[in-house]
């Protein structure tokens, strides 16, 4: 494929014209004004679908390594000599790497191909899981998980803005769900295959097949991902001037209400299923299971919706998140109905992030990647702050407490998606 189809985005309606005017001319005639950086280039007039897929790989790896120590916690910690807590720290020290690398990405590599960008990020990945394999002590472990959390806020930040380049703005919804879907299938595969695989060969060695896993991205990228200029000139000033872009600030609020009420749920849905629910262990199996299923089919459901309305997405997804949360607080469902519950509420969360990064994109069309690296530091610090929200509820009064309160946050951020979200239609549907 030419490079020149791809080195190319959309132009978005962004349903407001803020710093625009009729008499802007990007060619820079005599008593014109010009503004580069905040007019896209065209679309591209073609696809490049084995090249999304590449990156569904490359997702399904990344998200792979981030969450095989939590099936791998216990004979981690005994082989490096450490407690099981600080070997969880594995986990946390990842998600403080991807923050900062998701708001540094786009300015510290404004002047790189995107597609070496890409294929340094995959490098990480299969180099970290390669010397956590060979860690002999904590400090080891750290450093290389940090690697990680590089590729995966690096990654992040740039997902959606290199679906735009990838196919034809009509298309980027599917491409994004598509490339997303990697997520939810990490969730349903990588821990208990995780599990099963340190159960049987050992941790490091199922680290070791991490990184086959990324050396087979790596080779299905490099033959698929095209060259792709760097565009736009942005610094770690953009990010501050896309934040006051009219609109954005508020939707990072809406978005950070979503995650936190998603990730103070989820982080307790285990006491839930037992203590609510009342299933058993093979039933809990099960029932996760079924969530992860559930996510990977709402990855999908949501490229396609989005083609539709991208606020009905963004908007229906916490509201039913919100109604499944309730319903499992305060209704007696028995385990059918709560089964339902837990379906409709993975069903809901799989189109989250797929609609959240579509918006970004599609609000800042010109600086696509300093948007994504805002949506990176946003969720990841909702994950934090909803782990921590979830705990203080949790203790106060249990899952009960904790669902009941997260589901009316998510209903809560669903109205306020409604009223006061800016939600920019598809280019192409204009």
């Amino acid at each position: 494929m030419s490079s020149d189809v791809c080195d190319t985005v959309p132009v978005a309606d962004t349903d407001t014209d803020a710093d625009s005017s009729a008499d802007t001319d990007t060619r820079g005639g005599p008593g014109k004004a010009v503004d580069a950086e905040r007019v896209p280039l065209p679309e591209p007039t073609s696809s490049s679908w084995a090249a999304v897929f590449s990156l569904a790989v490359g997702v399904f790896g990344l998200l792979t390594a981030e969450y095989l120590p939590a099936s791998l916690l216990t004979p981690m910690a005994a082989d490096l000599g450490i407690s099981e807590a600080l070997a969880g720290q594995a986990v946390t020290i990842t998600a403080v790497a991807a923050m900062f690398s998701g708001l540094l990405t786009a300015s510290l590599t404004r002047g790189i191909d995107r597609r070496i960008v890409l294929l340094g990020f995959t490098v990480l990945v299969i180099v970290s899981n390669l010397l956590v394999a060979v860690a002999t002590n904590l400090a080891m472990l750290m450093l290389m998980r940090i690697l990680l959390g590089i590729a995966l806020g690096g990654f992040w930040s740039m997902a959606a803005a290199v679906a735009m380049r990838l196919v034809p703005a009509a298309l980027v919804p599917r491409a994004v769900s598509i490339i997303f879907s990697g997520i939810a299938v990490a969730t349903i595969v990588a821990v208990p295959l995780g599990s099963y695989l340190g159960d049987l060969t050992g941790w490091r060695n199922t680290f070791l097949a991490a990184a086959v896993l990324g050396v087979l991205a790596l080779v299905f990228q490099v033959f698929t991902l095209p060259r792709m200029k760097p565009h736009g000139t942005a610094r770690l000033g953009t990010l501050w001037e896309v934040l006051r872009r009219p609109g954005f600030g508020v939707g990072i609020v809406g978005m950070l209400l979503v995650h936190m009420g998603h990730y103070a749920l989820f982080t307790y849905i285990r006491p839930a299923l037992e203590n609510v629910v009342k299933v058993d262990a093979n039933k809990l199996a099960l029932l996760l299971f079924v969530f992860g299923v559930a996510n990977f089919v709402g990855t999908l459901v949501a490229g396609w919706l989005l083609q539709i309305s991208l606020r009905l997405t963004l908007s229906l997804t916490p509201a039913l998140m919100g109604i499944a949360a309730l319903g499992l607080a305060l209704l007696p469902a028995g385990q059918v109905g709560y089964g339902a519950l837990v379906i409709l509420w993975g069903l809901a969360f799989g189109g989250v992030s797929v609609a959240w990064s579509n918006w970004a994109t599609r609000m800042v069309p010109d600086q696509a990647e300093s948007a994504g690296g805002l949506v990176v530091v946003g969720v990841q610090s909702a994950v934090a702050g909803g782990a921590a929200a979830g705990g203080v509820m949790f203790g106060l009064g249990g899952t009960v407490t904790v669902f009941t309160v997260s589901g009316v946050v998510l209903v809560a951020s669903a109205l306020l998606i409604v009223l006061r979200v800016k939600a920019p239609r598809n280019p192409a549907m204009n």
